[in-house]
Parts: C-alpha cells; structure tokens; sequence
C-alpha cells in the first residue's frame, strides 16, 4: 500500500493509476496535497473533510473527487483517536497521473476530453445520485484488476466525472483552488490540529497565532488568504459541525451541546447554525431523523 505522506506521494514515471487502501483505526490526519488526481470511496468511519475554504462531514458510503494539488485533510473524529476503542476507518482511493501522458494528452483525440480535469486543480467535488453507485461498484471490480483491464476501468471512472453533471457538486471555491508550499502547508496543518483539537474550549487569536509562529495581525492575512474565512468565523463552523454529529448520534440537549462543543451561550450557538446551515439545530435535528 502506498502511504500518503505529507505534501506529496510515491510517484512512478510509468504509472498512470495507482490504486491505495486504507484500514486503520483512523484515517492519515495531516494536512497534504499531490499533483495527482484522487478518487476517494469512504467505506468506514466517520469525521470532517477539509480542503480549502470548505469544511464539512464524510460518512461510509460518501464519494470525493479531488483534482490536482487540491490541500485536504479526512480528520477522522476523536473517538477513532482514542486507544482500545472498537473503531475502525476504511477507505479506497485511486490516484490519477495525467503527467505520464506528457503530450499525448493534447495530441491523441481519444484523450482529449481528459483535459478538462487540468482544470479542476486545488478543487474538490463530492460525487452523488447514480454517478456515485457506478463509481462504488467499480471500485469493488479495481481491486482485483491489473494491467489494461485496470487502466480500462481508471478510463471508465473519469469517463463517469465527466459526465456526471449535476452529481459532482464542487465544494471549495475556484479563487482559492491553489497548492501550499511546503512550509504554509506544515503551518495550516499545525493551526488545523489546534483548532480540532481544543475548540470545545476557548481559543484566543493570540494562542493560535502563535502556533502558526506568526505575530497576530501575519496570521490573519495568512489564514483568511487560505481558507476565505477569520479565524473567528472558521471555528465557529468547526463547532457547529461537531454539534450536527452530537444532534445526530446522542440524545443529549441542544443547550448542552452547544456548550459541549464550546459555544459559550445558547443563543449564540443557535445564531450561529442557522448562519451556517440555514436551520436551527432542533429543526436540522428532526430533518435527519425524519429522512432516516
């Protein structure tokens, strides 16, 4: 299995598609990019996916599409953290390398509808509706493929993407579809863990700042460049997006989540998620239920 390190990956100069498994406890927690394209079926576990300006929940069954030197993180939640804990992540992933086609990529017919996915670099998309039950169903045949008929199959995925239409819903924001450097990407991975790590408490700018190794006012300019949002604003959807998993998975009050995920009052949590999610949490509560 390749491992997925931080900022880049294994890269063969012969090797268009690369296929990857991943089972564990929790999913690679480090903030990363590559210059190949990833194709990501969540089969296990649950947490919150970022990549740029976007931060929101990924559970089994969940299809990402990710295009080249797009920053993301699948930050499995705490509990997969914890020892002795009977959880387990697990994920397929295919990595497209359009580099190995040097030129042919412009010059055969046959390729050039895959120019399109150039494009997409720094962006991710989720995958929905019927694009994403074929894609899952051909994830199960990769596995035990190789040679052309596993390069037949990458074709047939990106075949899919490009026609899917309305079933890849892009995520992040094109202005900020752009790759870190390595030291930024150390930098926002190390704000990032902080901020996941301690955001049921309060968190000053000064505390994160210095995280980042940056005077207060550096860190700003350098946080809302990356993700559009204050550091403010970013942890207060950080918040509400662990309070939707509370709403969902546990019985326990509106008020005491919000407290629990470190809102400091009840009317500010409640402010708060509506802002975000355009519900309240008891409405956005009893909508998932209801469509469970």
């Amino acid at each position: 299995m390749a491992k997925v390190i931080s900022f880049q990956i294994p890269k063969s100069q012969r090797e268009f598609v690369r296929y990857q498994q991943d089972r564990g406890r929790h999913f690679y927690d480090k903030l990363h990019q590559h210059p190949q394209l990833q194709l990501t079926v969540v089969l296990e576990g649950t947490g919150q996916f970022l990549s740029g300006d976007y931060l929101g929940r990924f559970q089994a069954g969940d299809v990402f599409f990710l295009g080249e030197n797009a920053p993301h993180v699948f930050r499995s939640d705490p509990e997969y953290f914890v020892q002795d804990v009977d959880l387990r992540s697990a994920g397929d992933t295919i990595f497209f390398d359009f580099e190995v086609f040097g030129k042919t990529l412009g010059d055969l017919e046959e390729l050039r509808s895959l120019r399109k996915f150039r494009d997409f670099s720094g962006l991710c998309f989720q995958v929905f509706g019927e694009s994403r039950e074929r894609i899952t169903a051909i994830f199960e045949e990769f596995a035990k493929s190789s040679g052309l008929q596993r390069f037949q199959l990458a074709i047939l995925l990106l075949s899919i993407l490009d026609q899917s239409g309305e079933n890849l819903v892009p995520l992040n924001r094109p202005a900020l579809a752009r790759g870190l450097s390595e030291r930024d990407g150390k930098r926002m991975d190390e704000v990032m863990q902080f901020i996941f790590e301690e955001s049921a408490r309060p968190i000053t700018l000064q505390e994160v700042a210095d995280r980042a190794s940056l005077s207060k006012e550096a860190f700003c300019r350098f946080f809302k460049l990356r993700t559009r949002k204050t550091f403010t604003q970013y942890l207060q959807q950080v918040r509400v997006s662990q309070a939707k998993k509370l709403l969902i998975e546990s019985d326990l009050g509106i008020s005491e989540i919000a407290f629990q995920v470190g809102f400091e009052n009840l009317s500010y949590f409640n402010r708060s998620f509506k802002a975000i999610t355009g519900k309240t949490p008891k409405s956005w509560r009893v909508a998932d239920k209801t469509a469970s």
